[in-house]
């Protein structure tokens, strides 16, 4: 053999020997090394989740009555591993079915297809879970309509009745609290990326809003999961787990299910009396709380809608008219979200703002029709002079023009457009010490932030803004050409990010740019009852498992003081009071009972509605009671719905009348809410079996 044959056939040895050393690597990277991985795709190939939801906890206010519960439905149900082995692949029976429960024969084909199955933006009302569970068509079926199902099993082979847990919100006492409490819903594509770091079954439902989504986690409990092995024609061969699902957990509210109803009740009635006063009233809010702790004992948005719809379904009409603005956007929470200048209840901070800057709380003001105040008059309310006042006496019947000479005088003092690098600030400063501007820390989703309308807000607006008002005839519509828009953007050009002696005095009685949500004024008002302490709103009070072990308390949480002088503390609660006896409310409240501290407020609104009408002014009352020694604060606002006082302390005064039991102008023993003038503290027995009364075990 050649030199060059003998070469060649070394070379092929060597050639053959590495193609067989690569194949045995990757024989033992594919048996050993990464043998885990692919048992454990094969193993998923072949078995298949059947996920069972566990029962949902209870919401249930602070006696224990239950505000979320779940009830007994009959659901008809698809089984797609039978339906799809006819020859037809299921078309007559559900089309049978359709017939059976008078839908659309297209709308249950679309429910019983996986999401997977169908192309994109054709998914809506598609199946989350697995075909290997039941898919419901309805869960409230007829009875007599599922006997017949059962009945006649070979006209709907695949079909079953069953009954399941649905989420209810019974409405005891007529409650509806939709924004409190919120609702429960199918999984969406983000809930199962991931990304809010929590992992979900497909077939389960969870929170979506309110406190359903708040403690979700707690109220959800753990599925059951059986694991079906199949084979290749995905017929079940065997079971390789079975675990049952864990109810859901209890949580227990500092809201009391009866201060709640007479809440709602006295809200919409306001929103009802404005608009029979010819105001627009579109919505409203009001809250009451503790006002030694924080605890949220009832709290109401206006308009609202019907939790229970979300289990039933919602139709394409009724999910436009939850954000329709002709029908006030029923979906907005008022409460948290509604953010509204808060007029002249403002002028409790302006109080402490005047002490601050020396202002003595004795001495008398002059209050005339209108102050001048550069080139511009500002007028008093209705333009009507009300002589020499106490500053007392000038809180209770609203006097503005005080607090306009006050506010422009500091101005002038910090500087005016010029303003001094040590500027006092006082009305800023006094607004800042209720941590306006900052989230009440509700334990609430979706929590407004309102605003402080200080030199740094002007300044970062102004750097937002400025060149759209230097460039207002080019960036603006036909429709806000203006003389009076055209004039304004102008100002807003040249001195837009400095405090102007119009902006200090419109802050001074809460208008101008200050915004705020009516928990926030609800706090505020409560730290000025309690002596000064800003306490943070919260709802929940503990999480009670099944069996009736306490897993978790919430505490009362201090977030702050408002540091003013127990004097003007003092000063602020008789002028508070004096608004009830002579004031501006004087006329609600005469002859009440129980003394009581308050404020109106009726808020000028810039802007015109939808339909080209003015805006009207918001409508505010803050009050708490008793005016000595105070427990409760309640805060109401109807927006555009006229003044403060025929509006909205009409309303406060109607939930003060159920926590306190009176009636016309007296007090019927046994009828107050609570015992001994205080809330309960002492957690509930609860139990799965809690139902509504008169609902059947």
């Amino acid at each position: 053999m050649s030199q060059r044959s003998r070469l060649s056939l070394i070379f092929l040895q060597i050639f053959i020997a590495s193609l067989l050393f690569a194949l045995m690597g990757r024989l033992f990277y594919l048996q050993v090394a990464a043998g885990p991985k692919y048992r454990d795709a094969a193993l998923s190939i072949q078995s298949r989740d059947v996920v069972t939801p566990a029962t949902r906890g209870l919401i249930v206010d602070s006696s224990g009555v239950p505000l979320a519960l779940n009830k007994v439905g009959l659901a008809i149900t698809v089984d797609r591993t039978k339906i799809d082995k006819q020859e037809d692949k299921g078309v007559k029976v559900l089309k049978n079915l359709s017939l059976l429960l008078n839908l659309q024969y297209s709308d249950v084909w679309q429910r019983t297809r996986l999401c997977g199955e169908l192309p994109k933006g054709k998914k809506a009302g598609c199946w989350t879970g697995s075909r290997f569970q039941p898919i419901p068509i309805t869960k409230e079926a007829d009875p007599q309509i599922a006997l017949q199902i059962v009945e006649r099993s070979d006209k709907y082979p695949g079909i079953s009745a069953t009954p399941i847990a649905i989420r209810s919100y019974p409405g005891i006492l007529d409650v509806n609290a939709a924004h409190l409490l919120g609702y429960v819903g199918p999984l969406t594509d983000y809930d199962l990326s991931g990304a809010s770091g929590r992992s979900y079954f497909r077939s389960e439902s969870i929170g979506k809003a309110g406190l359903e989504i708040k403690y979700d986690s707690y109220l959800r409990g753990s599925p059951g999961i059986k694991t079906v092995i199949v084979d290749r024609k995905e017929a079940v061969t065997s079971t390789s787990q079975n675990t049952k699902p864990t109810p859901g957990n209890h949580l227990v509210t500092n809201i009391d299910v009866r201060l709640q109803a007479a809440t709602e009740k006295a809200l919409a009635d306001a929103v009802r009396r404005a608009r029979a006063s010819g105001h627009r009233a579109d919505g409203g809010a009001a809250v009451v709380l503790d006002v030694n702790n924080g605890a949220v004992l009832s709290i109401a948005s206006y308009p609202t809608f019907d939790p229970n719809s979300f289990e039933k379904g919602l139709t394409v009409q009724e999910a436009k008219d939850l954000f329709s603005e002709s029908n006030g956007v029923p979906a907005l929470n008022r409460a948290l979200q509604g953010l509204y200048a808060p007029g002249s209840t403002f002028k409790a901070v302006s109080i402490i703002a005047a002490k601050d800057a020396g202002y003595s709380l004795t001495a008398n003001y002059a209050c005339p029709a209108s102050v001048e105040v550069g080139n511009r008059v500002f007028n008093n309310f209705e333009s009507k002079a009300q002589g020499t006042l106490s500053l007392k006496k000038a809180l209770a019947v609203s006097c503005d023009t005080i607090w306009y000479r006050i506010a422009f005088d500091e101005w002038l003092r910090d500087g005016g457009l010029r303003p001094k690098s040590d500027a006092n600030d006082y009305f800023f400063k006094a607004a800042a010490r209720f941590q306006m501007g900052e989230k009440t820390g509700i334990d609430l989703p979706s929590e407004s932030k309102g605003r402080l309308a200080d030199r740094n807000w002007r300044k970062a607006w102004y750097s937002q803004n400025k060149d759209f008002y230097c460039n207002y005839a080019e960036r603006s519509t036909k429709a806000q050409q203006t003389p009076f828009l055209i004039l304004l953007a102008k100002e807003n050009c040249v001195d837009g990010d400095k405090i102007r002696a119009g902006d200090a005095v419109n802050f001074s009685i809460g208008q101008g740019d200050t915004i705020i949500t009516p928990i926030k004024l609800a706090q505020m008002y409560g730290a000025i009852a309690n002596g000064g302490t800003i306490w943070q709103p919260v709802v929940a009070k503990a999480i009670i498992s099944n069996s009736g072990k306490v897993i978790k308390t919430y505490p009362y949480r201090e977030l702050g003081n408002i540091d003013v002088a127990p004097a003007t503390i003092d000063f602020l609660h008789d002028a508070l009071h004096e608004v009830t006896i002579s004031g501006t409310s004087a006329g609600v409240f005469a002859g009440f009972p129980i003394a009581t501290a308050g404020k109106t407020g009726t808020a000028q609104v810039f802007g015109k509605n939808a339909n080209g009408s003015a805006k009207d002014d918001t409508a505010w009352y803050a009050g708490f009671a008793p005016a000595k020694n105070p427990k409760f604060v309640v805060a109401m606002m109807v927006s555009q719905g006229g003044f403060g006082a025929s509006t909205s302390a009409v309303g406060v005064k109607q939930i003060f009348q159920s926590i306190f039991g009176v009636t016309g102008n007296k007090v019927i023993p046994g009828t107050a809410l609570f015992k001994n003038g205080n809330p309960p503290w002492k957690l509930p027995k609860i139990s799965p079996a809690t139902r509504p009364a008169g609902e059947k075990k």
